[in-house]
């Protein structure tokens, strides 16, 4: 039986990176068999890729090359642990995948989301979630949680009219594209955004039983 792929999608400073290692705990307690992972990255060729990316040396890098870079280690993520993983019955859980790149490089570069979904979609070999968690905070928010990190990447440190089209591309993705989207209330405390997220997983374990 196929295991689940479960992404975990937001702006930087919606909180989906400390939840998903809190996750880990819980399905550490559970005792389910599962990966975590992470995109750009996941595997050695995706995490040099990654470290390509998000170099703050490489600030000639073009948007173009951006996504395509992105693309590459993903293609590279599905073929070589993902799409094994979930053959195998293992649970997948990823911190991002391609609705990423569509708000960041789609909208927040102004490449287009047709775009950057075609070179994405060439890669996939049909691999889709299973269920997306959006953590969903307004963009003030998020932001204000940035100013304090002074040592971010590349992509971290674009001013905020970036990342202010970047939450503009998301909330418009999440129209567009709503196919096993969860929205999850990411303004809460960590307590209780790891609790809805939670809910939501298991709703899907239970799925897979049905």
């Amino acid at each position: 039986m196929r295991g689940k792929f479960i992404t975990l999608e937001g702006p930087d400073g919606s909180g989906k990176s400390t939840i998903i290692k809190l996750l880990d705990e819980f399905l550490k307690d559970k005792g389910i068999d599962y990966i975590i992972t992470r995109e750009p990255g996941g595997t050695e060729i995706g995490e040099e890729i990654r470290h390509i990316i998000l170099d703050n040396d490489n600030t000639n890098m073009g948007p173009e090359t951006e996504a395509l870079l992105l693309a590459a280690a993903r293609a590279q993520h599905v073929h070589e642990k993902i799409l094994p993983a979930i053959e195998s019955g293992k649970h997948v859980f990823c911190d991002r995948f391609t609705l990423s790149s569509l708000a960041y490089q789609g909208v927040g570069r102004g490449l287009g989301i047709e775009n950057v979904k075609s070179i994405n979609d060439f890669g996939l070999r049909g691999v889709y979630p299973d269920l997306i968690l959006f953590f969903h905070v307004d963009a003030e928010l998020t932001l204000e949680r940035k100013t304090g990190n002074l040592e971010g990447d590349r992509l971290e440190l674009e001013g905020n009219l970036f990342h202010k089209k970047v939450y503009e591309g998301y909330m418009k993705l999440l129209k567009l594209y709503p196919k096993n989207i969860e929205i999850i209330d990411a303004s809460k405390s960590i307590e209780e955004v790891l609790e809805q997220s939670i809910e939501k997983v298991e709703q899907i374990f239970l799925e897979r039983n049905d």
